[in-house]
């Protein structure tokens, strides 16, 4: 037995031979007088607390892991949360799967020029492009968007949609998990089959119909750039009926996907 001062108190570890056989140990709490009482540490509240929290914490951590798992395997077709959401509140959407390889390269090419053009080179995050917006935050300028197709792939499946420095703060574990587990061409085949284009309107094959009434393969090179532009905001932007400034960031955008060779290798 150890006695340990704690304040006016004395704390004894108390290791007898029938605690540690049962593979518990208490600690006697005396008072000076003499008087005192056995704790067990595991088996008071706050220790059940923390176990209940520490378990919940790994369990929160695995859900992702073993989700991400499932996901590579090409038949499983994963839902974002926004889509759970709109099932929930009985809203409904149009969602149709549709391969990689059954998209058109174009719309792939647009949308990798428009929303991540290092998609290719970085590991789910792109630290240098996160670097300058602190950079330009702490300087109080007005700051560009630096997610990432699989920070924004990432948040789709796991997270909620309103911003947030909590949200932002778990998106980008989520996106070097998201990276390490799937490979490049999944990530992209899952983000165009669960983005949204449009109230209820989620994946490109349901947007090429909606908008276009043509299929995800037979999308034109400006059917793909106003598709591809319309994605930071779905909601306010209509790609069947673009305005000025949509307009410019398509044509804008045509010229760079023509362009995309030496940035898209990682999806062909």
């Amino acid at each position: 037995m150890e006695m340990v001062p704690f304040g006016g108190w004395l704390l004894y570890v108390h290791g007898g031979l029938s605690t540690q056989a049962a593979g518990v140990t208490r600690v006697l709490v005396r008072n000076k007088r003499g008087g005192g009482y056995l704790v067990s540490p595991g088996g008071s509240p706050l220790g059940r607390i923390v176990r209940y929290l520490i378990l919940a914490g790994i369990l929160l951590m695995m859900i992702p892991i073993i989700l991400l798992s499932l996901y590579r395997l090409p038949f499983v077709h994963p839902v974002s949360t926004l889509m759970v959401k709109d099932l929930v509140t009985f809203s409904g959407y149009d969602r149709r799967w549709v391969s990689l390889d059954e998209i058109s390269p174009v719309l792939v090419h647009s949308v990798m020029m428009s929303e991540d053009a290092r998609f290719c080179f970085h590991s789910g995050v792109d630290w240098d492009a996160m670097n300058l917006v602190v950079s330009d935050a702490m300087d109080g300028e007005q700051t560009r968007g630096a997610s990432t197709i699989t920070m924004q792939t990432a948040k789709n499946l796991f997270l909620w949609n309103s911003r947030s420095f909590i949200r932002k703060g778990l998106e980008m574990p989520l996106a070097m998990m998201t990276d390490l587990i799937l490979t490049k061409r999944r990530v992209m085949e899952i983000y165009l089959n669960i983005a949204e284009w449009g109230p209820g309107i989620y994946g490109i094959e349901a947007a090429a119909q909606h908008h276009f009434k043509v299929s995800a393969a037979r999308l034109t090179p400006r059917q793909a750039a106003f598709l591809a532009v319309t994605l930071p905001n779905p909601i306010a932007r209509n790609p069947a009926r673009p305005g000025q400034g949509l307009q410019t960031l398509a044509r804008l955008n045509e010229r760079r996907a023509r362009g995309a060779g030496a940035y898209i290798g990682c999806v062909k």
